[in-house]
């Protein structure tokens, strides 16, 4: 497949500078795309660049990853209106494991393949690299004036925080990052986001200037919400690809709530159906938006591809359960960290296991042992008015004893008031 092409057709495409197309035609190229390890995870906003090197390892061209363990240090001014919190070597280094360990999950790190997928980190090369040496072996290739004349430079210049030396030499490390790739890597071409136009040109200077050689570049869109908000963003917080941090779960929802609009830009972003499939699947969605086509198949491939198989199956049946008629049945198979993720968010009470061992009056343990009720009354109106389940099944008689056989992994009662009030008991 044509790299650039693919690129274009699926809306991805941003700046690309003149001779790029070219010479990813003539054969096998090396690209790399850098990863600053700010967290323990990557989040969805890192997807597009992910996917730009799965196209990029598609395409028969050798994708590289850079995991930033020096630039990481510094922080990128880019995009950014403050500087931001530096972070110790120590944790650089336990962020920069679990990077590698994630993208594994997207690219290929083990065929024979000349195409293989390689991960480097940039702490490597400038560990030893002292400051003097550098600045006399590389900054003296690039003028102030050049280096003032970027967009997030000259925007951070004119705004009330000003910029630190260190932010300011980003770019000039960044660069030599593209310069070292070439000379030892024979990286022709470096990739990012939009706002990454200015650090990776400056790759090309010094490539230019030092080595006398040439080099390419590429941009993709920046992904915005058709609402406004910024992409990636929940009202808990950033939506993480590690599961101990944003549950499969809540990632399978975060697709499935898509907006229409979103939906159709983000299935050609982050999915890796054929033209003629999206196509297919957005007429389909045309003639029933209610129907969430778009969003259900861009949420199970995608929820597939950062987790699992069985994940997606986790998140379906919490779905099913949370959203609709499912039963408790899936629950067996979770262990108290599945169960809980389950429920992240839904009001918790303790209960005593040795009371419900010899019984608790349902009234009682709904208004009294848990307050899902604000008094016995309350409860036992609601439940002669059919309003009130545990563990899915509808409550009937206010006189009913609930006893430890009904506990769930013999430890939690699922209470359900309304169609969408759902209450955790764990019992102790």
């Amino acid at each position: 497949m044509n790299f650039v092409e693919e690129l274009r057709w699926r809306g991805m495409l941003h700046d690309i500078m003149p001779g790029t197309e070219e010479e990813l035609n003539k054969g096998i190229v090396s690209g790399y795309i850098g990863f600053d390890p700010t967290a323990d995870s990557l989040h969805v906003g890192h997807l597009t660049q992910i996917m730009t090197l799965i196209h990029f390892q598609k395409a028969g061209h050798k994708p590289v990853a850079l995991v930033g363990g020096a630039t990481g240090m510094v922080g990128d001014p880019s995009g950014k209106s403050a500087e931001r919190n530096l972070l110790s070597e120590e944790t650089q280094n336990t962020n920069v494991a679990s990077l590698k360990s994630q993208l594994s999950k997207f690219l290929d790190f083990e065929s024979d393949a000349p195409n293989s997928a390689e991960m480097v980190n940039n702490y490597d090369w400038f560990k030893n690299f002292s400051f003097l040496d550098f600045i006399r072996d590389v900054g003296k290739h690039l003028t102030v004036n050049y280096m003032m004349a970027k967009d997030s430079v000259r925007k951070r210049l004119e705004g009330e925080t000003g910029m630190s030396f260190t932010e300011f030499s980003y770019q000039l490390v960044q660069g030599y990052d593209f310069y070292w790739l070439w000379k030892n890597k024979n990286c022709l071409i470096q990739m990012g986001g939009s706002d990454q136009w200015g650090n990776i040109v400056t790759g090309t200077e010094l490539i230019r200037r030092i080595g006398s050689g040439s080099a390419f570049a590429l941009t993709t869109q920046l992904i915005k919400k058709s609402d406004g908000t910024k992409f990636g963003k929940t009202e808990s917080g950033a939506v993480w690809l590690d599961a101990k941090k944003t549950s499969p779960y809540k990632f399978y929802q975060f697709w499935l709530n898509a907006a229409d609009d979103d939906a159709k830009n983000w299935i050609r972003i982050f999915s890796l159906k054929s033209k003629e499939e999206i196509e297919a699947l957005e007429k389909e969605h045309d003639g029933a938006a209610h129907l969430r086509i778009l969003q259900k198949a861009l949420a199970e491939e995608i929820t597939i591809r950062t987790h699992s198989e069985e994940a997606l199956h986790t998140a379906l049946k919490t779905s099913e359960f949370l959203f609709g008629t499912g039963s408790v049945d899936f629950l067996h198979q979770l262990d108290d960290e599945g169960v809980l993720e389950v429920f992240e968010g839904v009001q918790q009470f303790n209960i005593s296991k040795t009371e419900l061992e010899s019984g608790i009056i349902v009234t009682d343990l709904l208004a009294e042992k848990a307050a899902v009720f604000p008094s016995k009354g309350e409860a036992r109106k609601m439940i002669q008015g059919g309003g009130v389940s545990l563990n899915r099944q509808k409550l009937t008689d206010v006189t009913q004893v609930v006893s430890a056989d009904l506990l769930i992994n013999g430890k939690y009662l699922i209470a359900q008031k309304g169609k969408k009030n759902y209450f955790l008991l764990i019992a102790s």
